[in-house]
């Protein structure tokens, strides 16, 4: 085992020194070199093999998102955390560099000349993040693990699956890992899906709108930040917002959504066990929760509720999650119907939600 090398890209030659100086302090890290801008940290990655790239988005000549679009041609496996200031331009080009392969992101001080205090939260959060990204390195590359099928003793139970009921929402509770995660999901779901979706991604104020925003772009189904009163239809995917739970309730015939800042839970809002419970206390045995990419316990006990009303529950599996923290609780738990690589999590879910319509329909 060896500390994590970390390379620094920034153009703020004070951002460059004061980073540096505050991760060397952190254990089990080592900031192997720094650069200016993109086109420099392109180079210096063969010659350094850095385990982890800490990226800034905003840079002349070769900005963050077209420097982690090259990354990404020539370094699939390698971890990139994003730097941003935390303003609405940030904001959108943070969402757009988690969308196209960021693996997370940490806000900046938004000063020429950042405060001990400011970079100590930023170094801590930091270090944590690439703790998750890169867990353990025990050689000269990056340890992210490739693509590929469910990890060992995670597979499928028989005796949750014998007998697959109606479903008539999917709920989806994802964190980090998860804009790329949702980027690959939502655009799988054809036009007119009968069932509303409805989603947790851990994100602040302004951030999940414009993942709203970017999942629409790209989605064939009808894709929003969620509001407080909306009546739920098929074919609809609703966002939390951040900063507030949500959470559905029965009015009538109708399932309308309710967005509400009671405390927060699992330290998270929104958070997924807020939403996994009433939707198990509204669907009952009709829910399918899916677990995603995510650090934490968050989605836990609402898949114990979802199970308990007779719901389905299914997770990604953990090669394909850039964190097995939230699906890998719940799989080990045994809860979990399925463990499925990323890729496949649609094609299940949709085969899931049209199998009993199918069967109706069928003829006799």
């Amino acid at each position: 085992m060896r500390d994590r090398r970390l390379l620094i890209v920034d153009d703020s030659a004070v951002i460059r020194r004061a980073l540096t100086a505050a991760l060397k302090r952190q254990p089990g890290l080592e900031v192997a070199g720094s650069a200016s801008g993109g086109l420099i940290a392109l180079m210096k990655i063969p010659l350094l093999c850095p385990d982890v790239v800490v990226l800034d988005t905003e840079m002349p000549e070769l900005d963050g998102l077209a420097t982690l679009a090259a990354i990404r041609r020539s370094y699939p496996r390698l971890p990139v955390i994003m730097l941003n200031v935390l303003t609405p331009q940030g904001a959108a080009a943070t969402v757009d560099a988690l969308t196209h392969g960021a693996d997370d992101y940490v806000m900046k001080p938004d000063d020429a000349v950042p405060s001990d205090a400011a970079l100590q939260i930023v170094s801590d959060q930091l270090a944590l993040k690439i703790a998750l990204c890169c867990p353990a390195v025990t050689d000269d590359h990056p340890s992210r693990a490739p693509v590929g099928s469910a990890s060992p003793g995670t597979a499928c139970r028989p005796e949750l699956t014998r007998a697959i009921g109606r479903v008539d929402v999917v709920a989806i509770g994802i964190s980090t890992g998860g804009p790329i995660a949702l980027m690959d999901l939502i655009p799988r779901f054809p036009a007119g899906f009968p069932v509303p979706i409805l989603v947790v991604q851990h994100m602040p104020p302004l951030f999940t709108k414009l993942m709203a925003e970017r999942l629409a772009a790209k989605a064939r189904i009808s894709v929003a930040e969620a509001g407080p009163s909306i009546t739920l239809s098929p074919g609809q995917a609703w966002i939390a917002p951040g900063d507030f739970h949500m959470a559905v309730e029965r009015e009538g015939e109708s399932i309308r959504l309710v967005t509400h800042r009671n405390p927060p839970e699992n330290s998270c809002r929104p958070a997924v066990d807020v939403l996994f419970r009433s939707v198990a206390q509204t669907y009952g045995p009709h829910a399918l929760a899916v677990v995603m990419t995510g650090m934490g316990r968050d989605g836990f006990r609402g898949c114990e509720e979802i199970q308990r009303a007779g719901g389905q529950v299914i997770v990604q599996d953990e090669p394909s999650s850039v964190v097995w923290g939230m699906p890998g609780l719940v799989a080990r738990a045994g809860i979990a119907e399925q463990v499925l690589p990323l890729g496949e999590l649609g094609t299940e879910i949709i085969e899931r939600v049209f199998r009993h319509r199918q069967m109706l329909s069928a003829p006799v």
